[in-house]
């Protein structure tokens, strides 16, 4: 088992774009989803993976995360995610020692672009750049899950 202790932001301004050290396009969908926990299957580039979710608190997750062969993933996307599907392009910023996961959306959700890091530990200090606004970890509209059953584009 592994505990994931994700914080999400809006972002105040396209500055972090200068910032960019990767770019990479996901396309994931859920197979099934529940107010605390979601099972989804992932394709980015030439791997797959199916994972399952269970939010604790917004901020803390319980995360299992499996390989599995792009094909099946293809199929699963294909015929049995619920729909809308989640496209985005995952940026990927370096900033004081930490990695930020900058989500751009597309499809159903264009117009969404968060921010998210992942921590050691609930009180981890971390620099916050000039370009983060607003936390919305604890907004539950903001995850995945929530926005592949109601996307940005219907708020």
């Amino acid at each position: 088992m592994a505990t994931e202790i994700e914080r999400k932001f809006l972002l105040s301004s396209d500055a972090w774009r200068d910032q960019v050290a990767s770019s990479r396009r996901l396309v994931q969908g859920y197979l099934a989803r529940a107010d605390h926990a979601a099972i989804r299957v992932r394709v980015v580039g030439g791997r797959a993976e199916l994972n399952v979710k269970h939010t604790l608190d917004g901020i803390n997750r319980l995360e299992y995360e499996y390989e599995i062969p792009v094909d099946d993933a293809h199929e699963m996307l294909d015929r049995v995610a619920l729909r809308p599907l989640i496209d985005k392009t995952r940026h990927i910023v370096q900033i004081g020692g930490h990695t930020w996961e900058i989500d751009e959306f597309h499809g159903d959700n264009a117009g969404l672009i968060v921010a998210e890091i992942e921590l050691g530990s609930d009180d981890e200090v971390f620099e916050r750049p000039d370009w983060l606004g607003e936390e919305v970890s604890s907004d539950p509209r903001y995850y995945n899950s929530n926005l592949s059953k109601l996307p940005f584009s219907q708020w």
